[in-house]
């Protein structure tokens, strides 16, 4: 079974994360597969947009980490010391770079925000050209609390410093509503119009002809391509140096002890202290 699925649909091409069972979390395959979907419905001339979604209960949540927290996967995101840090860039840019498929394909991504795209699956949804989410589906990269920093930094392209300082200073989730008002994505609709919205989008788009699609997407990407390689590379070197700080090893080891559910909950609430590796005194809470 794909864990990415493609379909073309008149001149709509269907790329949607297969993994319901773990609410579509990333593995070493999914973004692997992402971007071959991706390259298939470029080069496809009868197709004129993509559309990107998840399947189940919500677009994606994040990297598998009872995979990579509480094992290691292909990539050994967290690496004996002393650590190789080419090793874990290559790894890690590699899956930028699939990621970046959606912003680099000639034809636009519509990608549709059920539930919720947090951590790893809101740099999948950001990197499309346009996102639409249920009122009431959550956004947020709570990784930037202990291990992580956003590899495709789209929420600073996105939301400009100032609100993206808010978002990753916190690691908050945000709602639809919320992302909508913030800029952060096109629109939020209520939760039960998300499919009509965004099906009635993608048949507009795909009503206009695929070279002034192209067009229009590369005149528009330009600015930020002149800043956003560089500004990925910083992005995924930190991202590798979090999960081999002194705080992100004690998460790393705190999820093997308790289980990667507890840890994130003491990573989320605030409750745990990283570097000591102990509760949280109340007062600094």
């Amino acid at each position: 079974m794909p864990k990415v699925t493609y379909e073309k649909d008149g001149r709509i091409a269907r790329i949607t994360l297969n993994r319901p069972e773990v609410m579509n979390a990333i593995d070493d395959d999914v973004p692997r597969q992402l971007s071959a979907a991706v390259a298939r419905a470029d080069a496809d001339d009868g197709v004129h947009v993509m559309l990107l979604s998840g399947a189940g209960k919500a677009f994606c949540a994040g990297y598998d980490l009872t995979y990579y927290a509480e094992g290691n996967g292909a990539g050994e995101v967290t690496q004996p010391m002393p650590w190789d840090p080419i090793k874990d860039y290559r790894f890690m840019w590699a899956n930028t770079q699939h990621f970046m498929s959606l912003f680099r394909a000639l034809k636009p991504v519509l990608c549709k925000v059920h539930g919720f795209a947090v951590a790893g699956g809101s740099d999948i949804a950001l990197c499309s050209d346009m996102v639409i989410m249920g009122e009431d589906a959550r956004i947020g990269y709570m990784p930037t609390r202990v291990w992580g920093c956003p590899t495709t930094a789209m929420w600073v392209y996105r939301l400009g410093p100032e609100r993206a300082k808010r978002m990753l200073f916190t690691g908050d989730k945000i709602t639809g509503r919320e992302a909508a008002e913030m800029g952060l994505v096109l629109k939020a609709v209520p939760d039960d119009q998300l499919d009509d919205a965004v099906e009635e989008m993608a048949a507009r788009m795909a009503s206009v002809p695929v070279n002034q699609l192209a067009m229009q997407k590369m005149m528009i990407n330009q600015p930020m391509e002149a800043t956003v390689n560089a500004t990925q590379r910083l992005a995924t070197v930190f991202d590798g140096i979090t999960r081999h700080s002194p705080e992100g090893i004690n998460f790393k080891t705190r999820a093997e002890e308790v289980g990667w559910k507890q840890a994130v909950e003491e990573r989320d609430s605030g409750t745990w202290d990283w570097t000591a590796n102990e509760p949280l005194p109340k007062t600094n809470r």
